[in-house]
This record gives C-alpha cells, structure tokens and sequence, in this order.
C-alpha cells in the first residue's frame, strides 16, 4: 500500500508541475515559469539616429516610427493581459536607457512608463497605460531632439552588467525590444579582444572588408563578432527593431544582422528577431505576434 501512495504522490506532484508551468533549462532552485505571465522591457537607443537633419528620411522619421514600435508593444502587452482572467494578472512592462539621459523630466517619465498589472489592477488602468504609452515616447524623443546632445547608448554595457537584474524575472517569459539602428557604440565601453569588439559602426565594417557577398565567410574565417556579454541569457527573448545600415554597401544590412545574430547565439538567446526600420504599419504585426507567442 506505501509503494502505490508514493506512486500516486509522485504522479500527483509532476500533474502539478506541468499544469503551473515549466522549469526552465538548468534551473536549480525549482523556479516554476508561467509564460502567460510576461515581463516586457524596451531598450531605446537615443543616438543621432533619431536625428532627422542627420538621417533624413522623406517618408517618415525614425524617431516617429519609434515612437509608433513603442505604441504597438504597448498594444501587444495589453492586448495580452485582456487575453487572461483577472485572477491570473500578473505582467510588467517597462522602458530603458543605457546611460541614462542627463535631462531628468526623460528620467521622470521612464517611471511614468513602468507599468504592472496583477489580480487587484482596476479596470481603469488600462486607459491609463495607453494613455501613458501613447504621450510619453513623443515627449521623450522631441526633448532628446530639443538637447541635441546625443551621447550614444551602451548597448554592450547594458547586456553585461544590467540585462539580468533589469529585464529577466525567473517566473515570467521575458520579451526584450531593442529600438536601435544596429550599429553599436559608446566611448565609455569600447575596446577588443582578438578581432572581436565591443562596437560595430560602418568604419568598422569597411576596414574588415566586409562588403562583398562573401562576408560571411570573411566574419568565420577571421572570428569578427560582438565579445560575448553574458554567459547564458536563455530565459530572455529578443527583438530588434529598426536596422538602418549606412548607404554605400549593399551587404551592410545583412553583416549588422549577422553580427547580432552571432552574438545572440554566443549568449544562448535562443528567441530572435532583428527587423529593419520599417514602416510601422508592416512591423506591427510581428510586435504582436512576438508577445503573443506565436
């Protein structure tokens, strides 16, 4: 009679598990992940490439597909959370710069943007959370415009030093936005190891000789990439947007692609994207799809 109660108590106890969710991959402490519950964060790169008298472009500015990315996440998460009974709320989503900015009214609204629902959320919030998400990004983008002073972001030192504790909670499903041109780079954190940087601009890729359709080739051969930031990211996923190689070489695009891609593989990210800054209206789509899972 012991040896089929134990049974059933194992059998009991493993039901349990797999209906709570799943133990993600080399997880020790037992840490049960609902991926109905998500923790979504944005990564704003605040460079000249919002610039439009630098990077003009006639159609539309980045800086206002930026801002149409973020309006979209913002669809995404919520759309998300109307998906699931109350009972079962509990999802965050927040935005990130990396320095963050001088001005402190961009630091004040990055609060303002830090956004969590759970089972005691009214329904009210919801308008809020949109309303928030649909005035804020423009606000912060026309002061960094107004300031002129762009100082880069640290896309390296963020992924090192802050990704873990800013962007990654060990019972959620973790979706990371990264509003950037693709090109890498900030004074404080630039350096090399072998043929392996911590930057990437279109200096760069020119003096590897990177603009033929052999680049792939020359990228193995000579071990270019990104240095390694992290050692296991597996529990975050990825999202890129906005790639916008500089005009001259026509394999620009796709090398900024593969040194990211590489470098996602080395930190074992096993979800990605990497999207060029396309018109919203074709990006959307994939926001939402990428937040709902599918």
């Amino acid at each position: 009679m012991k040896k089929i109660f134990y049974l059933l108590l194992i059998v009991f106890v493993v039901s349990c598990c797999k209906k709570g969710g799943e133990i993600t991959e080399g997880d020790t402490t037992g840490t049960i992940v609902d991926p109905n519950n998500i923790n979504v964060s944005i990564l704003i790169d605040l460079s000249d490439r919002i610039d439009p008298t630098t990077n003009p472009n006639v159609t539309m500015s980045y800086f206002q597909r930026d801002t149409e990315y973020i309006k979209a996440i913002e669809k995404g998460f919520l759309n998300h959370i109307k998906s699931k009974k109350i009972i079962t709320y509990d999802d965050q989503m927040q935005v990130f710069f990396n320095p963050e900015p001088s001005e402190p009214k961009i630091n004040d609204f990055t609060k303002e943007l830090k956004v969590s629902f759970d089972k005691n959320t009214s329904k009210d919030y919801f308008a809020s959370v949109e309303k928030k998400y649909s005035e804020i990004p423009s606000y912060i983008y026309q002061s960094a415009l107004k300031d002129g002073n762009y100082v880069g972001s640290d896309i390296w030192e963020f992924f090192k030093n802050k990704v873990k504790d800013y962007c990654i909670k060990d019972d959620k499903r973790n979706i990371l936005f990264i509003l950037t041109d693709g090109y890498m780079y900030h004074e404080n954190t630039k350096f090399a190891e072998e043929n392996k940087t911590s930057y990437l601009t279109g200096k760069l890729i020119k003096s590897n000789n990177l603009n033929t359709s052999d680049f792939k080739n020359t990228i193995e051969k000579n071990k270019y990439g990104f240095v390694k930031a992290n050692d296991d990211l597996s529990n975050l996923e990825v999202v890129v947007l906005g790639i916008n190689p500089e005009k001259g070489n026509p394999f620009e695009e796709a090398v900024i692609k593969e040194y990211w891609e590489n470098w996602f593989k080395e930190m074992k990210i096993k979800s990605y994207q990497i999207k060029s800054a396309d018109l919203p209206s074709n990006l959307e789509p994939i926001i939402l799809k990428s937040i709902a899972g599918k």
